[in-house]
């Protein structure tokens, strides 16, 4: 990803992404000779506190032309300082990458002093096509390739970060599992919020992870918790931007309409959710989601995912869009079974092209899904290995 960007592009690489999904790995693996500033190094902070140019100074005679600064958002005034180092010193000579634990897009409000100046790649768990291949793709779909039944229960049972996923151990995910979630609440939510009722939005997470792939209710939240709906929705979308769960909203042609309905809330680590049928159909809303933004991100058009329901409860799972327009229906199943009439009825309203029934448990087939035009029922393996 980053030799493609850098390959292609002068603007800084925004990498953003949960905590412990890679990001510093992958920065330090593009290239070997690098310069690491890490905001949360006592000693780094008060070499950004003393401004770009002491930076520059302190790096003096290196020879390296890659810069990664590692949770800068933290800094208050991270845009303007990013900003002055880029402009006075970096461009057309270093190579500059900034990561984070919070969403960048999150800063985009108003004015934003950085516009023009990076792009912003998105950083998810690891996925089916990911294993496969080790590799990104350079077209949106891939032929459809095997996973091994070890490691497709291992991504079902572990999740796709990479230290639990690789370790295969239980306990040792039980600890890892534990731990992410008191950094959330302890440091994060802390460090990088105003919110001052850290209990309230630990039972709200509690709720999200009880009720993962339902539709998300705030008056019932807000009921529960004994908060007001605006704090609910405030703290939901402050436990989006830091990576703990995430929601899709409902497709209308009516974007209006859309946008003042209920999503759905769905986790980014699929695997602490108990239910067999939510961890499944959160296993595909985030693999759905990865192949979007990474669309998205490369420049591939502008892709979204929603879901679908209308008001006599028919409903689909998932709806990908490409540019505006409606692209494949997603429905997901645990094991095989009567495909469901609701593909038909919304492929035909909505004009998809594909339309399938992604099946958690039934066996690899070597066969292009996205060569039907009409509903069927698809192995999740072969589905999600054609996806980034």
């Amino acid at each position: 990803m980053l030799r493609t960007h850098f390959a292609n592009c002068n603007q800084m690489a925004f990498l953003s992404g949960p905590r412990q999904v890679g990001k510093t790995t992958t920065c330090r693996a593009y290239k070997r000779s690098h310069i690491y500033i890490n905001w949360d190094n006592d000693n780094d902070r008060l070499l950004i506190l003393k401004g770009p140019r002491a930076l520059i100074e302190n790096i003096g005679s290196s020879d390296s032309s890659v810069i990664v600064f590692d949770e800068i958002h933290k800094y208050p005034d991270w845009k303007n300082y990013i900003k002055g180092f880029y402009d006075s010193y970096a461009k057309g000579h270093f190579q500059v990458i900034i990561t984070g634990s919070s969403r960048f897009d999150v800063y985009r409000k108003g004015a934003d002093s950085l516009m023009g100046r990076y792009f912003l790649y998105r950083m998810h768990p690891v996925s089916v096509g990911e294993i496969i291949y080790k590799s990104f793709p350079r077209n949106k779909i891939r032929k459809p390739a095997k996973i091994s039944n070890g490691e497709y229960e291992t991504l079902l049972s572990y999740g796709g970060f990479p230290e639990p996923f690789i370790r295969k151990n239980k306990r040792f995910y039980n600890k890892w599992k534990y731990l992410r979630k008191q950094l959330l609440f302890r440091e994060d939510i802390r460090d990088l919020t105003r919110i001052q009722e850290i209990s309230q939005v630990q039972v709200l997470a509690e709720l999200i992870l009880l009720q993962a792939a339902q539709i998300c209710n705030y008056v019932s939240f807000a009921r529960k918790i004994r908060a007001s709906e605006n704090s609910i929705r405030k703290w939901i979308s402050t436990l989006e931007s830091l990576y703990y769960c995430f929601t899709i909203r409902p497709w209308s042609k009516n974007i209006s309409r859309s946008l003042v309905k209920e999503p759905k809330i769905y986790l980014w680590d699929w695997s602490v959710i108990s239910d067999k049928s939510a961890r499944y159909e959160n296993f595909i809303a985030s693999h759905l989601l990865k192949a979007v933004n990474w669309w998205q991100d490369n420049g591939f058009g502008d892709f979204g995912l929603y879901y679908l329901r209308t008001k006599d409860k028919r409903e689909v799972d998932f709806l990908i869009t490409k540019d505006n327009l409606p692209w494949f229906l997603v429905e997901v199943k645990s094991s095989d079974c009567k495909l469901s009439k609701h593909l038909e009825y919304f492929q035909d309203r909505t004009g998809a092209k594909h339309a399938f029934q992604v099946v958690i448990e039934k066996d690899f087939q070597n066969k292009d899904c996205f060569s039907f035009s009409y509903p069927v029922a698809v192995p999740a393996t072969t589905f999600l290995s054609q996806l980034v």
